[in-house]
Parts: structure tokens; C-alpha cells; sequence
């Protein structure tokens, strides 16, 4: 099968980016040559990636809000226009089928973003919870372009580019709309490297415009552009899981530490009875970062052993440029998810830490 090409695909390929499948029938930016520059340069200066290969699901209608409330375990409900939330979408034995943004456009309007890999799966889940409701599913994937530009220079990049809001105004979970070289963009403070960032979602036909727009204003800030294999890597220092890595439909929220998203109180939800059966008697297992001694990787589903007794087992494993070390996440048996446990792997020693490598308080994503 012939696999999918963003609006991006030409301009990354002219930039020397190494491309590769990622899922959702697509294919994308792995690196660009050199990860460790890539996520280096992101959190000292200002990085751009490409997006689009998500899945943007648009729903409207009087019945809206219902359908992503029935589909999510976050509230819907308790969002204003304007704002954004993180939510796992649950099978009913509460298994994470994936973890995804919502983004609240109106009183009967909200577009879904959900994870590459994923993209096909929630579309047709949405599609199929839908029917029978005054709420309309249309899959925007092909219509909206979708860079992020993550680092503590993010801001300053692009309000030199968007002159018609303020983004110093702009909090973390909150989007706008603003206008970058003539096109209407939507610009929502969220990202996943730990760091001040934008995502922006931009009509696909003028995305080489504002692609072109943000490299010609981006050398006197620093940007440089980043693939997949950085986004793991940032995302690994601060501990963020993710969806085919770190959980799947096996995996639960409270299994891998997003259970805070919970929301009970507002009524059922798919996966609501299970959840709350786990809630009440605890998960067996906990997600936990390791640092690991030496200098190479851990394989995935590498086993992770304590008195040569396996207690869990790797998710995934790599460099960490900014930490300077090998790290490392795995699901372990909770009595071992402790900070500061020292437990084995390959031979070599590990240690357990529950909080994020880099920036544990989140000060960078406040700035």
C-alpha cells in the first residue's frame, strides 16, 4: 500500500529529512540526521515538527458534547469554548484504546486529536458511536496541517509572525486564532516535549506558506525542525506514556499513571464500571521511569528483575541528550515503584523514579 504524504512531505524532504512509516497509513519525518542536535536544539532553542499525520476529528451538532462525553473519560462538559483537554478514549474493561486532545470550538463544536497510530481505529469508533445522534463525524486529517513548535523560544517565534494576538495571554490547555502570512490559523498552547510550545492547525493548501514563513523569521531564534525519533526522546525525559509504546487496550489509565483524568462525577462514560472497580481495588502494576547504568538502550519488553526475580519489563528504552544518560520506562509490580529502587536489567543495575528527568515542578511549560 502506497503510503500517505503530509503538506509538509516536499519541504522536510528538501530540509535532508529521513522519512519513514508511522502509522495511519502515513509517512513522515524520522530524524533529519542527527537526533540528538534535534533534541538539543528544541529544548535550549526552538524546534519545528510535523503533526499532521494525527487525526483531526471534527464533530458538530446539538448532540456534540454527548458523544465525545460517552467516548472520553474526561468532561466535556466542564470545557469552555476556547480550551483544550488531555483524555483516554477506554474500551468497556477500561483498556486504553488511545490517548488523545480535545479541543472545545463551540457549545456544539469539538475537533479531536487523536495519535497517528490511531488515527483510523478513533475515527471509525467515533463514526460508529455517532450514529443514531444528532452529531456529525467528519474526518479533517487530509484538510488541516498540523506543525508544532515547542522550546523556550517558541513564543517569541511566533508572535514576531502573528501580530493580531497576544500569545503572552495564551495559558497551557487553551487555544486562539490568529493570522500567520496571511493565512487564519488556529493556535493552541499544547505539546509534548515538556517545553513552552504551539501547535498549530493550518489548512492544508497554505501550509507551505506558513512553513516557509516560519524558517525565513526562525534563524534569529534558533529553530531548527525535529522527527519522531526526538519526540521520543523529549517526551522519555519527562515521562510522558504513549499510546503503542507504554499502553495499549491491555493497559488501564490508572496502570500507567493518567488516572487524575478520570472524571467520575460527570456520569457514564464507555469503560466507567471497570475503571471504577480498579480505582477501588488498585492496580497490580505501576509505569515508572529507570535510569539505567551504562551506555546502550534496553531492547523493549527487556524483563526487569529484582533477586533475579522478574518484576517487570521495559516499554522503551533510549539516549537522553539533555539528561546525559541512558534511560528507560517499564511497568513494574507496584511494590517496586518506588523512588529510588534499585532493580536490574540486562545485567546491569537501574534505579526507579516516579518524577519527570527534566523539570519536574513544569516551571518551562508555565513560562
Amino acid at each position: 500500500m502506497t503510503l500517505r504524504r503530509t503538506p509538509f512531505h516536499a519541504l522536510a524532504s528538501a530540509m535532508g529529512a529521513q522519512m519513514g512509516p508511522v502509522g495511519g497509513g502515513f509517512l513522515n519525518v524520522h530524524s533529519y540526521g542527527d537526533v540528538g542536535g534535534e533534541h538539543l536544539n528544541t529544548r535550549a532553542k526552538v524546534g519545528v515538527q510535523d503533526l499532521s499525520t494525527m487525526g483531526k476529528i471534527d464533530i458538530k451538532g446539538p448532540e456534540a458534547e454527548a458523544l465525545v462525553n460517552h467516548l472520553i473519560v474526561n468532561n466535556a462538559a466542564a470545557m469552555a469554548p476556547g480550551q483544550a483537554r488531555y483524555a483516554s478514549v477506554c474500551t468497556p474493561d477500561g483498556g486504553i484504546m488511545d490517548d488523545l486532545t480535545v479541543f472545545r470550538l463551540g457549545d456544539e463544536h469539538f475537533l479531536v486529536v487523536s495519535g497517528s497510530r490511531n488515527r483510523i481505529k478513533m475515527r471509525d469508533w467515533f463514526f460508529a458511536h455517532a450514529s443514531g445522534r444528532r452529531a456529525y463525524v467528519t474526518d479533517l486529517t487530509a484538510a488541516i496541517a498540523f506543525p508544532t513548535i515547542q522550546g523556550p523560544n517558541s513564543r517569541a517565534l511566533l508572535q514576531a509572525l502573528i501580530e493580531d494576538v497576544d500569545l503572552t495571554a495564551l495559558k497551557r490547555w487553551n487555544f486562539t486564532f490568529g493570522t500567520m502570512d496571511g493565512t487564519r490559523v488556529m493556535i493552541s498552547r499544547t505539546g509534548v516535549t515538556g517545553e513552552l510550545g504551539f501547535e498549530l492547525f493550518v489548512p492544508a493548501d497554505e501550509a507551505a506558506g506558513v512553513w516557509n514563513a516560519l524558517f525565513a523569521a526562525g534563524g534569529a531564534f534558533g529553530l531548527k525542525p525535529y522527527g519522531v525519533k526526538a519526540m521520543f526522546t523529549l517526551g522519555l525525559e519527562k515521562l510522558y506514556p504513549a499510546h503503542g509504546t507504554d499502553m495499549d487496550e491491555t493497559i488501564t489509565p490508572f496502570h500507567v499513571g493518567t488516572d487524575a483524568f478520570i472524571k467520575f462525577d460527570k456520569g457514564d462514560f464507555i469503560g466507567r464500571d471497570a475503571l471504577l472497580q480498579l480505582r477501588d481495588s488498585g492496580a497490580p502494576t505501576a509505569w515508572v521511569g529507570l535510569t539505567l547504568a551504562g551506555d546502550t538502550p534496553a531492547p523493549d519488553l527487556t524483563p526487569v528483575m529484582v533477586d533475579g526475580r522478574q518484576i517487570g519489563q521495559i516499554t522503551y528504552s533510549d539516549h537522553c541528550y539533555s539528561v546525559g544518560k541512558v534511560l528507560a520506562t517499564a511497568h513494574v509490580e507496584r511494590g517496586f515503584a518506588v523512588e529510588g529502587q534499585v532493580v536490574t536489567v540486562l545485567d546491569r543495575s537501574a534505579i526507579v523514579t516516579r518524577k519527570p528527568y527534566i523539570d519536574p515542578e513544569g516551571a518551562r511549560l508555565r513560562s
